[in-house]
């Protein structure tokens, strides 16, 4: 699936005022985690406004602020939030976009969507290459009207630095004593088993072509790619099924205003619905950045939280709410 795609500044026709940075282009890069909803936007702002353009590759969230540390894009996207600390240290400036759910993606013959259950420990003990066969009783137990193959699991994992990875990874440090202690949360980590697969595309890929296998994506990809997810049990103890519902859910748990520079996890929230691997995606840019470049990403984040809402929505992603979206534009634009 080729996701090169670009996002588009909004015009005045979309009520906001360009005049400071008239048919200026921004260029950025980064996560593949919001791609689908960027390329929705990007169309959209393109049929409306092609003069004033931003541009964005998705490459993924590492390689995206390599880039922006070196000068090369305006900004990036990432999910992998900094502290302010190192926010400050490095001369940039974070923001939250919008949230979403990273989902378990699975390809066992005769097993659909929606019909493996995987507890905490079972999903942690599979990445961890503790539990190797579908058949195993661990798995068994929890799906008794199964009939699972003995088919090896093969996992899928990203290959590069990647924002979705940091999600899953501080999800899995939270959940086993033992993931935490051996490998920890990242970008990048050194994975205990498993191949790699270039951005969510790539894993999708990967699962979709080898029988057995087990990955991680965000749920739109898997949704384009009609793949099957698990059921996982959550905080609570209660088994979810990925939906808007249930990221909504674990999102309405954040306390954004005690967040350290916007920096927030949503992995492993509480709730009897919340969905335990949600995840915030962000957009960076250089503080030294010069007015004009700032003007205009402000009137394209303005018209996203606004009337971009309603795309991200039917791409199965969260908007985020009023007080959250005032508090980026007292605290970012000023």
């Amino acid at each position: 699936m080729n996701r090169k795609f670009f996002a588009v500044v909004i015009s005045a026709a979309a009520g906001c005022t360009l005049a400071a940075a008239e048919g200026k282009a921004l260029n950025g890069a980064g996560a593949s985690f919001p791609a689908p909803v960027y390329q929705k936007w990007t169309y959209t702002y393109t049929q409306a406004n092609p003069d004033n353009s931003v541009n964005y590759q998705s490459i993924g969230s590492g390689a995206g602020v390599n880039q922006l540390k070196e000068g090369t894009v305006d900004f990036a996207g990432s999910d992998n939030p900094l502290t302010l600390a190192d926010q400050e240290a490095q001369g940039l400036q974070q923001f939250p976009m919008l949230t979403g759910g990273v989902v378990i993606i699975y390809n066992i013959p005769g097993v659909g969507n929606n019909q493996l259950k995987l507890s905490k420990k079972v999903l942690s003990d599979i990445f961890l290459g503790k539990i190797t066969r579908w058949n195993d009783p661990a798995i068994a137990g929890l799906n008794p009207e199964l009939k699972l193959p003995r088919t090896k699991i093969t996992v899928v994992r990203r290959a590069d630095s990647s924002g979705t990875t940091s999600i899953f990874t501080d999800y899995l440090s939270k959940i086993s004593e033992e993931w935490a202690a051996n490998v920890g949360s990242g970008a990048s980590v050194k994975w205990p088993v498993g191949m790699g697969g270039q951005k969510n595309p790539g894993v999708c890929n990967n699962v979709a072509k080898i029988r057995g296998s087990i990955g991680y994506t965000e749920y739109t990809y898997a949704v384009e790619a009609k793949l099957a997810m698990a059921v996982l049990e959550n905080a609570d103890g209660r088994y979810v099924q990925a939906s808007m519902e249930t990221f909504s859910s674990s999102a309405a748990c954040a306390e954004w205003e005690k967040a350290d520079g916007f920096r927030m996890m949503l992995t492993n929230m509480p709730g009897e619905k919340s969905w335990p691997i949600t995840g915030v995606t962000y957009i960076l840019f250089r503080k030294d950045a010069d007015a004009a470049l700032k003007e205009s990403l402000k009137n394209y984040v303005t018209w996203c939280f606004g009337a971009g809402a309603s795309f991200a929505r039917e791409l199965h992603y969260v908007p985020l709410p009023k007080n959250v979206v005032d508090m980026v534009t007292e605290k970012v634009f000023k």
